[in-house]
């Protein structure tokens, strides 16, 4: 079981998030942006429920990425992954990676810190491949623990996330210019039960 201090410190600054930062450059994100294909891998697991769909606005594309991740805890409860934030530009206007980017995110988990973003050195991310624990039975579940991305031109990113399981096949590429949305399966909190947070993802993509 995780720290209650801890859990009620995490819902807070998610609250604050979802309140005060959805976005950076005055853009808002559009849930109802149409897209091109959807990105799927076989390898997630499957607690919890999905959240909703986040989608970059009209004209941006996913260049950069960042998660939230749990450290390992010892003897605790460990959840590893807990988010997926992804950072949107659009390169057609000369946006560079540090100026005028809207960040999105489907549901995240409670537990862990933000890492710093990882961008594509040109266009946008393609494809991903997701890193995740099978089921322990009376053992200690974490379900996802890491991501990589494809970006256009064919070299990749991985994310700063924790070591436990093994990586998945790849997700189809985009059909489409790049990535422009996300959809996340999390587990609640489960009290005294144990906690695995993000167990899936969805990758949209768009023309």
């Amino acid at each position: 079981m995780h720290h209650f201090f801890s859990m009620m410190f995490s819902l807070l600054a998610i609250i604050g998030h979802v309140s005060g930062q959805p976005a950076k450059g005055g853009s808002e994100r559009n849930i109802d942006r149409p897209y091109r294909s959807e990105l799927t891998v076989s390898n997630g697991m499957y607690w919890g429920s999905w959240g909703y769909k986040s989608m970059c606005p009209i004209g941006r594309y996913a260049a950069g990425f960042s998660l939230k991740v749990e450290s390992p805890v010892g003897r605790d409860d460990d959840t590893a992954l807990n988010g997926i934030r992804l950072h949107c530009i659009d390169r057609s206007t000369g946006s560079s990676d540090s100026y005028d980017y809207t960040t999105i995110e489907s549901d995240v988990g409670s537990w862990g810190v933000w890492t710093d973003i990882k961008w594509c050195y040109s266009g946008y991310l393609t494809a991903f491949q997701l890193k995740v624990e099978s089921s322990q039975g009376n053992g200690d579940d974490t379900a996802a623990n890491n991501i990589k991305f494809t970006c256009t031109g064919g070299y990749y990113l991985q994310g700063d996330g924790t070591n436990w399981g093994k990586w998945g096949n790849w997700s189809p590429t985009c059909m489409g210019k790049g990535i422009c949305g996300i959809k996340t399966r999390i587990e609640a909190p489960q009290g005294k039960g144990d906690d695995t947070t993000l167990n899936d993802v969805r990758m949209f993509c768009c023309d």
